[in-house]
């Protein structure tokens, strides 16, 4: 059946296009709109269709799927600009005292954002609702919105394009989302380069203001909590440690939640997910590339964390999580979060947690198995590389 279907891709090939005029007019026509807001999206996008194709070595499923993805985003840009336009007052939606949960990948961020979002009165942004925004979620209609299914049933291809994938990250449609899924939105995102080989879209990422992104995340959440809102948002991305301070200027009451773990498990297990996202979608791959990338790109994260943490009192609330407290006694940690940011942690969101620990249990889909060595990295020298870090936030090393 897999060989089949590869082969009617292949042969079908030619015909996924990617073209940004033939992107934005096919858009146009599912959507019936021709407005997708603010234009500053045209540059990062030409970008990317330009690395893309200069640097991803697409397969066909590859190829297919970035385009369905672009073309997704491009008809939610249409209907977002549509429905602000249509209800102004989404525009006055204020986001209050978001927590943001960043740091390293693979530290532990997604566990405890699932955690944070179990709290009834908060509000994260869930898989359904990020892939399918329009229109505007509402409370009344919420868990029951014909969306989660629609999503449920888009997401088994995961099982078909990346055996295994539940195994490294959970995924589900009620699940919360990260943030670079909606900052996806604005083309100038670190979901692409997660997901694709796009080195010159990455230089050029890297180079870039990180304003526009972070003003259309904004918008987003707007648009969502319109009808259906919270106390606080809840909201994660490791790529956050990248834009502290843009983040700080669009959202000034933003609590941020760094998370830690040693650096010599973090690098070969996100290299081995890395390995699998683009894996799915690309004919090459090259492990000591990859973890060449992984060790340069996260050290220059953790550079930008440690500065951001040595300024003292200046940076706003901040609270740290290490990776083995968490795993160890998750509701400990959360209630010294809820603590640290004086918040009230109910009886009843204590129980959701509880319960939401005992359906999802560590490793429920099998042992996520990775090395430094699998990805030509040195236990000496990246221990090196990555001392300022540990000694500054006093890591113990695992081995």
């Amino acid at each position: 059946m897999g060989l089949i279907f590869g082969r009617l891709l292949a042969n079908s090939l030619p015909m996924i296009k990617l073209d940004e005029k033939e992107l934005l007019n096919k858009a146009f026509n599912l959507t019936g709109l021709d407005d997708p807001g603010d234009p500053s999206f045209h540059e990062p996008l030409t970008f990317l269709l330009q690395s893309i194709e200069a640097d991803a070595h697409l397969n066909p499923v590859g190829r297919l799927c970035f385009r369905s993805d672009i073309l997704r985003m491009l008809c939610n840009r249409l209907r977002l600009q549509a429905e602000r336009e249509c209800h102004p007052r989404i525009a006055d939606q204020v986001i209050s005292r978001p927590i943001f949960i960043t740091g390293l990948p693979r530290t532990g961020s997604t566990l405890l954002h699932a955690l944070l979002a179990q709290d009834p009165a908060s509000r994260a942004p869930r898989v359904w609702e990020v892939m399918h925004p329009c229109p505007p979620p509402q409370s009344g209609s919420y868990h029951r919105d014909p969306r989660v299914y629609k999503t449920a049933r888009e997401l088994k291809w995961l099982d078909f394009i990346m055996p295994g994938f539940k195994r490294v990250h959970m995924i589900g449609p009620r699940l919360p989302q990260e943030c670079i899924a909606i900052t996806g939105h604005s083309f100038i995102s670190y979901l692409f380069e997660s997901m694709y080989f796009v080195d010159s879209y990455r230089e050029w990422h890297e180079r870039q203001d990180k304003r526009p992104a972070y003003e259309y995340h904004e918008k987003f959440l707007q648009h969502l909590q319109w009808r259906a809102p919270g106390s606080h948002w809840v909201l994660k991305a490791p790529s956050h440690i990248f834009a502290l301070e843009t983040l700080r200027q669009v959202y000034p009451e933003a609590r941020i939640v760094f998370t830690h773990r040693d650096p010599l498990e973090v690098l070969p297990s996100c290299a081995s997910f890395t390995e699998m996202l683009r894996g799915a979608f690309t004919r090459v791959i090259d492990r000591k590339k990859l973890g060449a990338e992984i060790s340069r790109h996260w050290r220059k994260g953790a550079r930008l964390e440690v500065e951001f943490s040595g300024r003292g009192d200046s940076r706003g609330p901040v609270f740290n999580v290490f990776y083995r407290d968490l795993v160890k006694n998750p509701l400990a940690v959360v209630r010294l979060l809820y603590k640290q940011f004086d918040m009230k942690l109910t009886k009843e969101t204590e129980e959701a947690i509880r319960r939401f620990l005992a359906q999802n249990p560590r490793n429920a889909h099998g042992v996520h198995r990775y090395s430094l060595e699998d990805y030509g990295l040195d236990r000496h020298a990246e221990r090196r590389r990555f001392a300022f870090y540990t000694d500054f936030f006093s890591l113990d090393p695992v081995s």
